[in-house]
């Protein structure tokens, strides 16, 4: 073999002799490549604008969220992407939200305190501060564990008040309550408490607090998820959009990560359950039906109270 045709072997093939292959002419060739790298150039800037949303609001919003917040601001720049290509797109970049896990359990129903009826089994609210629900859950810390709790309006899903501290004491519930009273909108409203039976809400210190703050009282009959679905969905929320479900270095920055936490997700973090609204709109609008986490939603009646 000559050199010239060991050097044709080796040459790379023509661009022209491609387009002839696959029967297209040399204009559309162009076209194909111009829309090929016109897309992957769009695909980068919503990929980022997919990160900045998630670092600003929650690493694990979703692609329906994400698709109604990030639609106003493709379509500015011209890129059409409906909520099937943007949902390939997320799928391609692995950037769907993976599922999560069940965690530790906190409570402690195994004491001789009274223990309130359920008040709100197969109820539903109809307005904010008409129902609160409280829980407990623990925050990692490279030194001990630490608890968090919390009370949520059931019909806005606003956090009306929290307390951190590095013991389940009592102390630590009546000081989310008291944050929550002092947090109200409309206080001449009557409120239903609702928790499960752990000690701390059946202490008489936190019992006669409610009360004294015209609050009734209203706790499940046994451990079913289901029976404080919106308190146990808040837990899980925070601790795995927000970076609390890792472990934090210390106390201090764990208080700082929850307040922050707390005021996006109040302010910024849209729910499907609010049709896309957020907590704090909700609560002071009213303007949408309450939805449940039930499994079986068609037996639910409107609470009254």
């Amino acid at each position: 073999m000559s050199r010239r045709d060991r050097e044709k072997e080796t040459r790379p093939f023509k661009r022209k002799w491609l387009i002839q292959c696959f029967g297209i002419s040399k204009q559309a060739f162009y076209k194909r490549l111009k829309s090929y790298k016109s897309k992957m150039e769009n695909d980068k800037i919503v990929i980022q604008m997919i990160k900045d949303y998630r670092n600003e609001v929650g690493q694990r919003t979703g692609g329906v969220k994400l698709h109604d917040k990030l639609q106003p601001e493709m379509e500015l720049l011209g890129i059409k992407m409906g909520r099937d290509k943007f949902y390939k797109l997320l799928r391609t970049y692995n950037l769907l939200v993976p599922r999560t896990k069940r965690y530790f359990i906190t409570t402690n129903s195994k004491h001789q305190f009274y223990k309130y009826d359920n008040l709100v089994k197969d109820k539903a609210p109809t307005r904010p501060e008409q129902l609160w629900v409280s829980d407990i859950t623990y925050i990692k810390t490279q030194n001990k564990h630490c608890y968090l709790a919390l009370v949520t309006d059931a019909y806005s899903k606003k956090i009306m008040g929290y307390k951190l501290a590095s013991h389940m004491k009592t102390s630590l519930c009546k000081d989310a309550l008291a944050m929550a009273v002092k947090n109200r909108k409309y206080p001449n409203e009557k409120l239903i408490h609702h928790s499960d039976r752990g000690i701390q809400y059946c202490n008489p210190a936190y019992t006669e607090f409610a009360e004294q703050n015209n609050i009734t009282l209203s706790m499940t009959q046994q451990y079913d998820p289901y029976e404080n679905a919106v308190a146990e969905r808040i837990n899980r929320t925070l601790k795995y959009e927000y970076g609390l479900k890792q472990t934090v270095k210390n106390v201090t920055l764990a208080k700082k990560i929850i307040k922050k936490a707390v005021s996006i997700y109040n302010n910024k973090r849209t729910h499907h359950s609010l049709k896309l609204n957020t907590p704090a709109f909700v609560h002071l609008n009213q303007n949408v039906a309450y939805h449940s986490y039930k499994r079986n939603k068609e037996n639910l009646e409107l609470l009254t109270f």
